[in-house]
């Protein structure tokens, strides 16, 4: 049986098996998405704030093979500073669990993983999507697809502003994923608070987004949900600031050739540079934003579902 693949930690466990709130976190943004140590400082510090909220948080990665769900403080300063961790979407699975490497979860992977463990709550920066000229590069990334299958809710500051939001937007809604806006009727775009689109539903209280998944997912209709939540006012970058910033790294994409699964960490490393390091503060602060909110849906869940 396939779970012999999978270590889920012993707290996780035990949360699960009790009914208390688990909240699931990526790995890409420990491996490729932040240099060391920043990566797991900012690892660490996001569990913390899962903690302060009484809920127990579960950091999913891929190591040596096997399929982690929640890890060890040892195992996240692994994480950070080990080369050559592969970045894991459904695709990879299967192959980096059967060669026995270490890989750091997508939002896809994460989804599947949480799926599998029976965590219905994940943390993330900002979801993919569709990406500029996808209609010349059909590059779409697998977490659109992942979300219209997989019923798991993703807490994230809205899609990477590096995308095409709008044709992102029109892709959720043909797979049937409903966007909400956490206090917002338009959706965040990661850095800012702004997009220029609006969300599905706005919804002001944790409460009832977990009620509002309840009801989803006990009337069958299977697939996943984004909660668009903003990066808080103080943190959020100038608008033409990180405009400016995407149109020069997207120009030297293209010019480099960069292209699919490396596409997004060379964006947001070139966004990094041409800010001076003032989207990656950026970045940071709004995960930990997403981390309180997602641990309080996670936690009014468990009183419908516990």
């Amino acid at each position: 049986m396939f779970d012999n693949k999978i270590d889920i930690h012993p707290e996780v466990a035990r949360a699960l098996s009790e009914g208390k709130p688990v909240v699931a976190l990526e790995s890409t943004i420990i491996s490729h998405g932040m240099p060391y140590p920043q990566n797991v400082e900012t690892a660490r510090e996001v569990e913390n704030i899962i903690r302060a909220k009484g809920v127990v948080p579960a950091t999913i990665a891929i190591l040596k093979g096997r399929i982690k769900v929640g890890l060890t403080d040892e195992e996240l300063e692994y994480l950070g500073h080990t080369k050559g961790v592969a970045k894991v979407s459904r695709r990879d699975m299967p192959f980096i669990v059967a060669m026995g490497r270490d890989g750091a979860t997508t939002v896809a992977a994460t989804m599947i993983c949480a799926d599998l463990a029976g965590i219905k709550i994940f943390v993330t920066g900002g979801i993919g999507g569709v990406h500029r000229n996808a209609q010349e590069t059909f590059d779409i990334s697998a977490d659109l697809t992942e979300l219209g299958q997989t019923s798991v809710a993703v807490i994230c500051a809205g899609a990477k502003s590096i995308l095409d939001i709008g044709l992102t937007l029109e892709h959720l809604e043909t797979l049937g994923v409903p966007v909400i806006g956490y206090q917002t009727e338009e959706l965040p775009a990661f850095y800012t608070r702004k997009s220029g689109f609006n969300v599905d539903y706005r919804i002001d209280d944790a409460k009832t987004i977990a009620e509002s998944l309840h009801a989803k997912w006990t009337m069958g209709l299977k697939g996943g949900v984004v909660i668009a939540n903003p990066i808080p006012e103080v943190y959020q970058m100038d608008f033409d600031v990180i405009t400016n910033a995407i149109e020069t790294a997207l120009r030297e994409a293209d010019a480099n050739g960069v292209k699919g699964k490396e596409t997004t960490p060379f964006l947001l490393a070139k966004v990094k540079e041409l800010t001076g390091g003032d989207s990656l503060d950026a970045n940071i602060q709004l995960v930990y934003n997403n981390a309180r909110i997602g641990a309080e849906i996670a936690f009014e869940y468990s009183k419908l579902h516990g």
